[in-house]
């Protein structure tokens, strides 16, 4: 592969962000909880880090449990961010709007964020980091 690649004057950077953790995933949101029974929402920020040593095209995966939509219809339970391409070490910040409605109960609720590498375009996945975030509901 390393000679296809060569002969195009390319490098395999594939073996290198496969083998590492590839991003540092942070959340937050604003405000801090939403409140249960009425239609409101938070907005949650997700700051993503390149930790590798090359440059990735990345996205990140929202998806919200039972409960919390992403929309304020009440439709949407998971949606793609994509971010472009990250230089070595650049942090990037996105956000997406979590609604609750009538039918949100109080609780905690746990939000997936999945940060993927992509290989030429985005329907190509090299590698993904997943982390939870926790949305308190009152």
């Amino acid at each position: 592969m390393v000679k296809l690649f060569g002969l195009f004057g390319k490098k395999d950077a594939s073996e290198a962000v496969t083998k590492e953790v590839p991003y540092r995933i942070m959340s937050e949101f604003v405000p801090y909880r939403l409140y249960a029974n009425r239609k409101n929402s938070v907005r949650m920020f997700i700051r993503v880090k390149n930790l590798t040593n090359e440059p990735t095209l990345t996205s990140v995966v929202v998806e919200v449990p039972k409960g919390l939509s992403l929309d304020d219809t009440g439709i949407t339970k998971e949606k793609e961010l994509r971010l472009g391409m990250l230089a070595p070490g650049e942090e990037r910040q996105v956000f997406a709007d979590v609604f609750g409605d009538a039918g949100t109960d109080k609780g905690e609720y746990t939000l997936s964020l999945t940060a993927f590498i992509h290989y030429l375009d985005y329907g190509h996945v090299l590698n993904a980091v997943r982390k939870r975030a926790i949305l308190e509901v009152s």
